[in-house]
């Protein structure tokens, strides 16, 4: 994170940063030049926070969701919530022009259309009273182009400014961070994953099915609703804040896996570091990459998630038969 505050349009050295960071943190230290403060404190800062904020909360919802469904290709992009929480918060961008609609912000919106997202999905894929995991991957599918098609259908009746804000939902940055926004994410982020953790032993049942994590005395039901509610409010409180960043969810969680392995107690703290050390490595490329111009987050993790995904359908065969 250090590092990638001090790689940018103007370099800061490290020991610069530090200074920057402890004088404001802790008032101590003689004060910085007023111009590379304001870029390591106004700007990068709190944008390398948020993505780590942002990199972290999508990995853990992903690792929490493969277990839930019991799919390795369950994330909150496949399953949907990434475009449930866009819609909502592009209803209050173009119908309340930002500010709110009813009483509901952006990050509520986002939240609710992310929790209405995951409700539909878990109806659609469920069969003779249980879930199918292959059902719920094509009904994730098909309610995300659903909300896509409705988040397009928003578009065209937006104006050029709204429309400029709809598409930071459709392409995901971190550009526009504030100190302001982080308590909120950061209090969401942190205290949901700790509480996830603590689900870990409970996770570790449910995949060994359900029969054998009710014959231990987990109400599966019950847990599955609980999960299912932390998880659409990591998912809308990170896209409400950064927008459609996809296949982070995916990708981190197995990549701990192949690591440690599957116990969740240890998987989902690590998922969560290693998310957050994700991200902000995205964003340093989207800064640098094409200079001075910037490239949303969306893109640079698509095109590393995509060839994961593909390379996870071929490793996992016994998908087909599901």
């Amino acid at each position: 994170m250090v590092v990638s505050v001090s790689i940018g349009a103007v370099t800061v050295p490290v020991g610069e940063v530090w200074r920057i960071v402890l004088h404001h943190a802790s008032g101590r230290g003689a004060t910085a030049d007023p111009a590379l403060d304001q870029i390591v404190w106004s700007f990068r800062a709190p944008r390398v926070v948020l993505a780590a904020l942002v990199g972290a909360g999508l990995a853990v919802s992903g690792a929490v969701l493969q277990a839930v469904v019991s799919n390795p290709l369950a994330d909150p992009t496949v399953l949907g919530f990434s475009s449930g929480a866009s819609l909502g918060a592009v209803i209050v961008i173009v119908l309340a022009s930002g500010a709110t609609l009813g009483g509901l912000g952006v990050s509520a919106a986002a939240f609710l259309g992310a929790l209405a997202a995951g409700a539909l999905v878990f109806v659609l894929g469920r069969r003779g009273g249980r879930m199918a995991p292959t059902r719920l991957v094509l009904a994730g599918v098909a309610i995300g182009y659903v909300f896509l098609s409705a988040t397009s259908f928003l578009q065209l009746q937006a104006t050029p400014n709204e429309l400029r804000t709809v598409m930071f939902w459709m392409l995901g940055s971190v550009a526009g961070a504030q100190w302001s926004q982080l308590p909120t994410v950061s209090a969401v982020v942190i205290i949901t994953t700790i509480v996830l953790s603590l689900f870990g032993r409970r996770l570790n049942v449910l995949l060994a099915g359900d029969e054998s994590a009710t014959a231990l005395g987990v109400d599966v039901g019950r847990l599955r609703a609980v999960l299912l509610v932390l998880s659409s409010l990591l998912t809308g409180t990170t896209i409400a804040v950064a927008g459609g960043v996809g296949f982070v969810g995916l990708m981190i969680p197995h990549l701990v896996r192949l690591t440690i392995g599957a116990d969740h107690r240890r998987l989902l703290p690590l998922t969560a570091l290693l998310g957050a050390v994700y991200l902000v490595l995205v964003d340093l490329l989207s800064r640098t990459l094409d200079r001075p111009n910037e490239l949303p987050l969306g893109i640079l993790t698509a095109l590393l998630g995509a060839p994961f995904f593909i390379w996870l359908l071929r490793r996992n065969k016994g998908l087909d038969a599901t």
